[in-house]
């Protein structure tokens, strides 16, 4: 039962709501009113109980009553929850929070839906390989749909750190290397998870994560410094995450690396001066995972006194460490902290909750129809699959081995092949895994009885059990299998001497990528190479379907393996996609987001870096004195953008529709592209700039643009790009947003090394 006081107060606060609120003024201002008239009924105790965000784990239905958790609700002293699912266990916390709590104040509901929700798709990095941006807002908005159905009202995605070194596991959660498409992917995934209105009952609040530069960690080791210029910073690490906040994002996650030697997580230029003052974002900034008590590690302080500092640096919620309800109050008696501050912090956390119509009914997101009628379709499993098929990246396709043929023996090898666990990735935290379509299935249900499937594991992961067992957590086994190595390849080769073609499906587990998953070296295991290795030396045609989360070390196998399809991991229907693209209903598209190494030394290692003083001639592969290797080329593996067909596209007819234009002028760029093959394909057509002398120094190559494409056998289409002021400005040495008068290159091409080249000068104002 209430006191009679609560009552009355909670009384006076509906009154005070109902008669401050106007049709006429704007809804954030009817927000900030409601806000107000909470604020002025809520204790200090209250207040900071709203910026306290523990992981909820999981209940069955009637134990959160009795639970720790639950306590701490009653009392006001949690503001949201986090790793919880279904319907009934939100809705039972809901209760508790609305019901027998003093004010009443609905708990916001959060959980790491990255790729898909119980629908999954491919990993963010494979996504972005789509360039297909309308289908990555589409894939938001069917995980928003799934997520809200299921009680979630509260996401953290999308994850947009850049990332130019491999070794990171976590480059897997992200969209590659560039800038540009970067920030176009980010605006893309805010849109399809908010859409136009929060209070939608199918719409979650997004969160832009990690803030900021957690892609350029030294070493690629998770969770380590990062150190760079300003400058680099501006130009190409914090685009993304201002393309997100300029995009709407309603709250932002901090990263765990220190910036300029503070932790990101009490940085007041990053999440003051930076987001708030320059950017001018006014969502709420919420810690990463015990990221306010990690600082004391860091050599920031104690705990009290790093929980100062969060708080006053500009970080709104307190993800699981519970510093800011076990120190805030005292901080404040000790003049440490301001409550001008927690009042800040606080109307943040509930303005979000009112934009999500959390106080217009708490209950809102706990529809149990929903979640029986909206969650894991037929219709949104079939855009996975298309999604899936479009990320995937052919790399080798010698003497056109693909597409296999409906017919004869196919033997299906490898320990990757019939791995349903492994098929969503990582951070697939709501997938049903072992519903996800394998390889073997989807290879069976296409060719149907016109071909005959013959499987064999063929290996192992791993020679090492224990780091297999590193390799494949939170239930993603592989099933070792215990028996002698020779012996397992031996029984593979038994089944390859019977086929007409060998598919090996090989590479990484979905956990050998993500987070905690860094690593040294970069190449399939060694035991899959082996096995690869007497594969290929059987004679038969083989197809390496490449499993990864990440740019692998792939030099030999480009060397001896005639075709290599990159299936990175496609999610819930990654076997039929799969299949699809392996038997050529789906001819492959997909472009790297990410430069492949020739090995490990070369990282990092990407498309716009910056020339030296003494670059090495185009062309040569080494020159004394010049800026390069003994023992490789310069070039990558693979570029950034590449990306090979079941047809072939032309580039021709390159032309700009001037020379020379003013500052505020837009330049039209134009290029006929022609598929010359014999099949249906779709191409991106990718655009890059070079400014080639400026006040600072600028990359080689840039990109600015790109176009998807779908082109019949001999059709021809012209590809018109505009490129204006936007497209050529940079921050200079000052941080100034700034366009130069001077001498550019504008390339056009289906990557970033095979391009068309023309010159256009920017004349001064």
């Amino acid at each position: 039962m209430m006191h009679k006081s609560s009552c009355l107060l909670f009384v006076v606060f509906v009154l005070f709501w109902a008669c401050t609120t106007n049709k006429k003024t704007s809804a954030d201002e009817r927000i900030n009113r409601k806000i107000d008239s909470l604020m002025a009924l809520m204790t200090r105790e209250e207040k900071i109980g709203q910026l306290n965000l523990p992981s909820a784990g999981q209940f069955t239905t009637g134990q959160a009553e009795n639970s720790d958790i639950a306590r701490k609700i009653e009392r006001g002293e949690v503001g949201g929850l986090f790793n919880i699912k279904s319907v009934e266990a939100i809705r039972e916390m809901q209760r508790i929070a609305v019901e027998k709590s003093r004010l009443k104040i609905p708990l916001i509901f959060g959980m790491d839906v990255v790729h898909g929700y119980e629908t999954t798709f491919p990993i963010p990095l494979a996504l972005s390989c789509t360039w297909d941006i309308p289908l990555i807002e589409q894939t938001a908005r069917i995980a928003a749909q799934e997520a809200s159905a299921d009680g979630i009202n509260w996401t953290f995605s999308p994850m947009v750190d850049l990332c130019r070194d491999p070794r990171w596991g976590r480059i897997a959660e992200g969209s590659g290397e560039d800038p540009f498409l970067g920030s176009e992917i980010a605006k893309a995934m805010v849109r399809g998870y908010q859409g136009t209105d929060l209070s939608a009952p199918n719409t979650v609040l997004a969160c832009v994560k990690h803030f900021a530069l957690y892609g350029a960690s030294e070493s690629g080791r998770d969770y380590n410094t990062v150190d760079m210029s300003l400058h680099r910073m501006y130009n190409e690490y914090l685009p993304p995450y201002k393309a997100a906040v300029e995009a709407g994002v309603g709250s932002v996650m901090t990263s765990f690396n220190e910036i300029n030697g503070i932790p990101a997580t009490a940085n007041p230029w990053l999440l003051t001066d930076v987001l708030r003052k320059q950017w001018h974002f006014n969502g709420f900034v919420v810690s990463d995972y015990t990221g306010v008590s990690e600082m004391v590690d860091h050599g920031f302080g104690t705990l009290p006194e790093v929980t100062a500092k969060a708080l006053m640096a500009g970080v709104d919620m307190d993800m699981v460490s519970e510093a800011f309800l076990q120190y805030l109050p005292q901080l404040l008696k000790e003049g440490k902290v301001s409550e001008a501050r927690i009042d800040e912090a606080c109307r943040l956390v509930l303005k979000a909750k009112f934009q999500l119509g959390l106080f217009d009914d708490p209950y809102r997101y706990c529809n149990s129809q929903r979640a029986k009628t909206e969650i894991f379709t037929a219709e949104n499993r079939s855009v996975a699959r298309r999604a899936a098929a479009e990320s995937f990246v052919l790399l080798k396709n010698e003497k056109s081995i693909l597409p296999l043929q409906k017919k004869g023996t196919i033997a299906l090898i490898g320990p990757m092949a019939d791995a349903a666990e492994n098929m969503t990735g990582t951070w697939s935290v709501a997938a049903r895994h072992s519903e996800s379509v394998t390889v073997l299935q989807g290879l069976k249900r296409a060719a149907g009885s016109n071909a005959r499937i013959l499987y064999a594991k063929g290996s192992n992961l791993d020679e090492d059990p224990a780091f297999e067992e590193r390799a494949t957590m939170f239930g993603k086994s592989l099933r070792r299998d215990n028996r002698p190595a020779e012996v397992i390849r031996r029984e593979a080769l038994q089944i390859a001497r019977q086929a007409d073609v060998i598919v090996a499906a090989l590479g990484e587990s979905a956990e050998m990528t993500g987070e905690s998953a860094s690593r040294t070296q970069l190449t399939i295991p060694e035991i899959q190479r082996d096995l690869l290795n007497e594969l290929l030396k059987t004679g038969k045609p083989v197809v390496l379907l490449l499993f990864t989360g990440r740019p692998l070390v792939l030099t030999e196998e480009y060397q001896q393996v005639p075709a290599i399809l990159n299936v990175w991991f496609g999610g819930s229907e990654a076997g039929d996609a799969i299949a699809d693209v392996l038997f050529g209903d789906v001819n492959p598209g997909g472009k790297l987001t990410v430069t492949f190494p020739r090995n490990e030394g070369q990282i990092p290692i990407y498309y716009a870096h910056k020339n030296t003083g003494r670059p090495l001639e185009q062309g040569k592969w080494f020159s004394k004195f010049r800026s390069n290797y003994l023992d490789v080329p310069n070039e990558p593996l693979f570029p950034f953008g590449y990306g090979l067909s079941y047809t072939r596209f032309t580039y021709d007819n390159f032309r700009l529709d001037k020379t020379d234009i003013r500052m505020n002028d837009t330049l039209k760029v134009y290029v006929d592209v022609t598929n010359t093959g014999e099949r249906e394909g779709t191409e991106v057509v990718q655009l890059y700039i070079r400014d080639k002398i400026a006040s600072v120094t600028r990359p080689v190559k840039e990109l600015k643009g790109f176009q998807r494409v779908t082109l019949k056998p001999s059709e021809k289409k012209t590809i018109v790009f505009n490129l204006n002021r936007e497209h050529l400005s940079f921050y200079n040495d000052k941080l100034q947003w700034v366009c130069e008068p001077g001498a550019f290159d504008v390339m056009v091409g289906g990557n970033s090394h095979d391009v068309l080249v023309k010159s256009f000068t920017v004349l001064p104002e």
